[in-house]
């Protein structure tokens, strides 16, 4: 820092110091450990120690600033000093395996990452014999700093982010810089959505001039009444053209997906909503100026004029101006309760049950407006018909929901047995309806199966609102009943049926789940049925109301020891997994960005947290292509995949990246994921076909004093084990959030073609990466609907 900088700095210290000190000046442990708002206090108190030079039990701000300036203005070796006196608990000059295992506990702790105590026991063994080079069953500094140096990322910017509170903020430094929306990379990046929006904005001109040189008769606020209303017509029809989810699902696989920005249906849906809030404001105003000016010279009062029918306006029975106010109160209605803030607070009932208002908009629309149904019938019939079909296509044949597991954060993991004409593409959504959750609610999920898998689809629920609460709890509380010997002997059928059948899909891991106990290492599995053995049967006997078609069969002799082994090995499986026979029905599937990336040649995969689901479909539909086009040598057993380029798959190059809060939000598709990277255990000639990068945002990063010694031990297991000890994947999960800045120069410097970015997740972090996007060149993709 330059001196002005150190001066602001000296200033932020003591005001920060005076605001914690109590009125002896000096802040004590206590003090302390409250600034810093350490999970763990083993740090809070070896930062304290080291803090308080004169051992008073308390620190002064004179101690406190010489301590900060060592660790921002230091060098490289007073800050690695201080790290080792962390670390050197009793203060002998070394480490030994006890100190440094205690250590690693409250970086595990500080990082929010849980670990038996057998792994525990591995990482300090691993860092300890990396680290101690003369086996004298010590650490010394210089040995410390020998280990550190292999670590070059650490040692490049070490900071105590613990003292984030003595930092003064950052000073926003204008610099002349060209904003975003007027660079060249944004206009080339959105070029069909801004040619479409000036299209439609030049549109909405000419309606309106139109409308207002049309009826020049009737003075200014008529004629700007009528501009509006002519606007009001197109766009109350197109804000419905853009929500014809079949017509858009198949022009998609048409060319004119190139010309017309269909995967941004939703933003322009958005717009066109807002464009009618505002016409209508606009509308009613002028019609309310006009009807003061008129009452003056007329029978009629201004009230008279807006709420009854006495004065005749309108074509049907003088009920423009009654219907003109129940529209705007219904379009504002509509308009609030579709605000963001409504549909991700866990309010989606809110908007869902509102938006549904439209049905009364459209009908007082034709009341009010003597033209409005020429331009709503074409549109309209159209509507209707995907109504039709889509109602009658939800209840064809039977659907039902025949297993379920709940996964950590609330995560609903649906299984549904998937008819015979249902095709969908990777990526797509539909809507489900479950009667005994809510009988008229029909709620939005990406399918997470691929279609390669062919007799369940899969769902996976986050818990974020009403409707999807209730459907947690629903069966929580279900799986709370016992598992019945029959029900055992039901599942010790189907795992001998399974294992007779050729999997067709993915190996066995597609088609079953495992459960397995680390601490005793059991591992069960339980296979599901395919086909129609997947139905009623054994789900109605896990309790569901419909009863089972006929009685199972008792086990024979040799399968009773069996059924008691599967019995006890049960008990903490059905916990969270149970088997079920529950009706639903499904509207759909739609199309999504996301069908573009077979097209691609180099596609990477952005998930946030649930916002996983529309790639775990596409990552297995791509792993099962990939496989047909892999060939192994008999006689040496090399392997290798073809990079040819085909009308099905473009693809020379995955990368899927998978950003998480916690490390139980893993566990979702970690089975998935370990089955992919088994697709890839040959190393290919042009290099890996998919790679996977995860990240924990709740982890501290590798270069803050609290994490070195855990990130450190991670890595130098992992790569002993060949396996993530977060995870169990052979991809090292990375602590902190992805600096995109430095993964988009990577992916740029691969040159495996065209870039294309497809993120789903939060809006936030959509913004961000679109950002990167832009500088790089990259095209991007925000799952949305």
């Amino acid at each position: 820092m330059g001196s002005d900088e150190d001066a602001r700095w000296l200033e932020w210290v003591a005001k920060q110091f005076e605001s914690i000190a109590g009125e002896d000046k000096e802040i004590d442990l206590h003090e302390f450990k409250t600034a810093l708002k350490v999970k763990e206090s083993f740090f809070a108190e070896r930062f304290f120690s080291l803090f308080d030079a004169d051992r008073s039990g308390s620190i002064s701000l004179e101690e406190l600033l010489k301590a900060l300036d060592l660790l921002i203005h230091g060098t490289e070796t007073d800050k690695l000093r201080f790290l080792f006196q962390v670390y050197d608990v009793d203060g002998s000059g070394s480490i030994d395996p006890d100190e440094l295992k205690t250590v690693l506990k409250s970086c595990l702790q500080e990082s929010a990452i849980s670990l038996p105590e057998e792994k525990l026991d591995d990482l300090t063994l691993v860092l300890f014999e990396s680290a101690d080079k003369d086996n004298s069953g010590s650490i010394t500094f210089e040995e410390l700093k020998a280990e550190l140096e292999n670590f070059p990322e650490v040692m490049e910017n070490l900071t105590i982010s613990a003292a984030n509170w003595l930092k003064p903020p950052d000073v926003d430094q204008k610099k002349p810089q060209t904003h975003r929306y007027l660079t060249r990379t944004y206009w080339q990046n959105n070029s069909r959505k801004l040619l479409f929006l000036c299209v439609y904005a030049l549109l909405n001109l000419l309606l309106f001039v139109g409308a207002v040189l049309y009826h020049s008769y009737g003075g200014g606020w008529f004629m700007l009444a009528k501009g509006c209303g002519q606007c009001l017509n197109f766009n109350c029809t197109f804000v419905m053209v853009l929500m014809l989810r079949r017509c858009l699902t198949w022009i998609r696989a048409t060319w004119v997906v190139r010309l017309l920005p269909l995967d941004q249906n939703i933003l322009l849906h958005q717009i066109v909503g807002y464009a009618i809030l505002f016409f209508t404001v606009v509308h009613t105003a002028a019609h309310v100026v006009n009807f003061a000016r008129m009452s003056a010279s007329s029978e009629f009062s201004l009230w008279e004029y807006l709420l009854t029918t006495r004065p005749g306006v309108g074509w049907v029975k003088g009920t423009a101006s009654l219907t003109g106010v129940i529209l705007q109160l219904l379009i504002f209605l509509m308009v609030i309760c579709s605000s963001t803030f409504v549909r991700r607070s866990g309010h989606f009932e809110v908007f869902y049950w509102t938006h549904l208002s439209y049905i009364w908009v459209w009908i007082l629309l034709i009341i009010h407006c003597a033209n409005f149904w020429k331009w709503f019938v074409v549109p309209g019939l159209v509507f209707l018909l995907e109504k039709i079909v889509g109602n009658a296509v939800s209840r064809m044949g039977g659907l039902y929901i025949v297993e379920v597991n709940l996964l950590p954060s609330k995560v609903t993991h649906l299984v549904i047995r998937r008819p015979q004409f249902f095709q969908f593409k990777p990526g797509d959504y539909i809507y489900i309806n479950i009667p005994k959750i809510a009988k008229y609610e029909w709620h939005p999920f990406t399918i997470s199966s691929a279609p390669e898998q062919p007799d369940t689809l899969w769902l996976h629920v986050r818990s974020m609102g009403q409707w999807t609460n209730r459907l947690y709890e629903y069966f929580r509380q279900t799986e709370s009943q016992d598992l019945h010997p029959k029900n055992l002997t039901t599942s010790l059928k189907r795992h001998r049926q399974q294992e007779k059948k050729d999997d067709m899909f993915n190996s066995s891991d597609a088609n079953r789940a495992v459960a397995s106990n680390k601490d005793d290492s059991i591992e069960l599995t339980l296979f599901r049925q395919n086909g129609s053995e997947s139905g009623a049967g054994a789900a109605s006997e896990s309790g569901s109301q419909d009863p089972p078609t006929q009685p199972p069969d008792e086990p024979g002799p040799a399968e009773r020891g069996e059924v008691v082994q599967l019995r006890e090995m049960s008990a903490k499986f059905s916990e969270n997994h149970r088997f079920c026979n529950i009706k639903c029905y499904v509207d759909g599937p739609y199309g999504t960005p996301t069908r573009q990336i077979f097209a691609s040649e180099h596609a990477v995969l952005i998930g946030a947290g649930i916002g996983i689901t529309p790639f775990a479909s596409i990552l297995q539909s791509i792993m099962y292509r990939y496989r047909m086009r892999k060939h192994h040598c008999p006689s040496c057993n090399y392997s290798w995949c073809e990079n040819i380029k085909d009308s099905d798959m473009k693809l020379r190059k995955v990368d899927f990246i998978w950003i998480n809060r916690d490390q139980k939000a893993f566990e979702w598709f970690v089975s998935l994921l370990t089955k992919l990277e088994l697709d890839q255990a040959d190393e290919e000639p042009e290099g890996r076909f998919l790679e996977m990068h995860m990240y924990m945002t709740s982890a501290l990063s590798k270069n803050d004093m609290k994490a070195i010694g855990l990130q450190m031990a991670l890595d130098l297991l992992a790569k002993k084990e060949k396996k993530d000890s977060i995870t169990g994947l052979r991809t090292r999960t990375q602590p902190g959030r992805p600096q995109w800045e430095k993964v988009f120069q990577k992916l740029s410097q691969e040159n495996k073609g065209k870039v294309h970015v497809f993120y789903c997740g939060a809006p936030s972090l959509a913004k961000a990466i679109k950002a990167q996007c832009e500088n790089f060149g990259f095209n991007f993709y925000k799952e949305n609907f």
